[in-house]
C-alpha cells in the first residue's frame, strides 16, 4: 500500500490553469493580478475586509507586531501548546515570551491568562493566541480580558482557516490574524500566509514594511528598514483555486474526524480534541489522547504499516530555547504532549484508509 501522509497537499484541478496564466502573463513575481485575487478571496471568505499575501504565517506575526509596536524588551503573551512559529516573531522583535497554559479545551486558559497578566514585569502589549489544530480558543473570555487590560488580540489562524466561532470566521476577531498555506494545511500554496485586519491603516503599514520599506519615489529611498515577505503571483494563482473548494475541505476534515471517533467508539481510553460551545472547528488535523497507551508506540508501529503520525505539539515552556522565559502553567499542556497524537487526516483519505488506520491502531491497544 502507498504510504499515507499526515495532512498531505490536495489540488482542486484548477491550480496548473492558473499557474499557465500566470506563467503567460509573465507576472511571476510578488506582484500581479492573482496575488489580488487571493487577498481579495480570503476577505469575501472570512468578512474581514483588509488582507495580505505573504511569505508565510510567521512572517504575518512579525508584521503585526512591529506594527502594533511591540519593540526590544516589550513583553509578548503567547499560548504555550502550539508550533514554534507561532512565537518565534516575538524573538525577532526582541521582545520577552510570557507562556500561558491550556485547558480542557486544549487552547490557552483564560484563566491562566488572567494571572500571566499580573505576573508580568511589565504591562505585556499583545497576545498571540494559537487555534490549535483548528479549533479555536474561548474567545469571549479573552477578547474580554484584552480589552480590560487593553492588550492587543492577535489571533495565529494558521491551521483554523474555515472554523467559526459564534458563526464568525476565526481570525475575524484579533486586532490582527494570521493564516497559513503551508504545505500541511486545509488550504496550501507550498508555503506562504495571509495577514489580516479590521484596521487598514495597519495593513497598508504592513505592505510598506513587507516590501523592504521602499518610499514612494521614482528612485529607492529608505527611511525605515523592511523585510522581503510579499508571496509570489505563483503561489497565489495556487491559492486562488484552493479557496475555491475550501468549504469542500473543510467538510471533508469533519468526515474524517467523525470516522475516527466511530471507529473507536468503544475505547474508553481514547479522547478526542473537543469543540467548545458555539464553535466549529475544521478539524484540520485528527488529534486524540490515550489514558493508558504510550502514543509513541502508536506512531512506532504505524510507521511499520507505511502511515505517517505525529506525536502533539512539545509545549513552548518546555523547549530548551525557552528555558528561561515566564510561564504560567498547571501541567495541561504538558500531558497532552504526553499523551497524545495526531492521526493521519488528507482529504483524500476513503473510509477503508481509516479502517486500516485504525486497525493498525486497535492492534496496539
Amino acid at each position: 500500500m502507498n504510504k499515507i501522509f499526515l495532512s498531505p497537499p490536495h489540488m482542486s484541478g484548477n491550480e496548473q490553469q492558473y499557474i499557465a496564466e500566470v506563467f503567460e502573463s509573465n507576472y511571476i513575481a510578488p506582484v500581479g493580478t492573482f496575488v489580488n485575487r487571493f487577498e481579495e478571496s480570503i476577505k469575501s471568505y472570512t468578512s474581514i475586509p483588509y488582507a495580505l499575501a505573504l511569505s508565510s504565517a510567521t512572517a504575518g506575526l512579525h508584521l503585526a507586531l512591529r506594527v502594533l509596536g511591540v519593540e526590544k524588551g516589550d513583553y509578548v503573551l503567547a499560548s504555550s501548546f502550539t508550533f514554534i512559529g507561532s512565537v518565534n516573531a516575538i524573538l525577532y522583535q526582541q521582545a520577552q515570551p510570557i507562556f500561558v497554559d491550556s485547558d480542557s479545551s486544549w487552547n490557552i486558559s483564560p484563566k491562566l491568562l488572567k494571572e500571566a497578566i499580573h505576573r508580568s514585569p511589565k504591562k505585556p502589549k499583545a497576545l498571540i493566541i494559537t487555534h490549535l489544530y483548528g479549533q479555536v480558543a474561548q474567545l469571549d473570555e479573552i477578547i474580554a480580558i484584552c480589552k480590560e487590560e487593553n492588550i492587543y488580540l492577535i489571533e495565529d489562524a494558521a491551521e483554523s482557516l474555515g472554523a467559526l466561532f459564534q458563526e464568525k470566521q476565526s481570525g475575524s476577531f484579533g486586532d490582527m490574524s494570521v493564516y497559513s498555506f503551508n504545505g500541511n494545511k486545509i488550504l496550501t500554496t507550498s508555503g506562504g500566509g495571509m495577514l489580516v485586519s479590521h484596521n487598514k491603516d495597519w495593513i497598508e503599514k504592513a505592505k510598506f514594511l513587507s516590501t523592504q520599506a521602499k518610499e514612494d519615489c521614482l528612485y529607492y529611498e529608505h527611511k525605515e528598514f523592511g523585510y522581503n515577505y510579499r508571496m509570489s503571483n505563483v503561489l497565489a494563482a495556487i491559492g486562488v483555486a484552493q479557496m475555491e473548494v475550501l468549504s469542500q475541505r473543510v467538510m471533508k476534515k469533519r468526515e474524517i474526524f467523525s470516522m475516527y471517533q466511530e471507529e473507536f467508539a468503544e475505547f474508553q481510553e481514547i479522547t478526542f480534541m473537543p469543540e467548545i460551545d458555539q464553535s466549529k472547528g475544521n478539524r484540520w488535523l485528527t488529534t486524540m489522547t490515550l489514558s493508558h497507551t504510550s502514543p509513541l508506540k502508536i506512531v512506532e508501529a504505524l510507521k511499520t504499516y507505511n502511515i505517517e503520525s505525529r506525536l502533539l505539539w512539545k509545549p513552548m515552556h518546555m523547549q530548551p530555547l525557552f528555558k528561561n522565559a515566564l510561564s504560567v502553567v498547571d501541567g495541561t499542556s504538558q500531558k497532552f504532549f504526553e499523551q497524545g497524537i495526531c492521526l493521519p487526516s488528507g482529504t483524500k483519505l476513503m473510509k477503508k484508509d481509516i479502517s486500516y488506520i485504525c486497525n493498525a491502531i486497535k492492534g496496539v491497544l
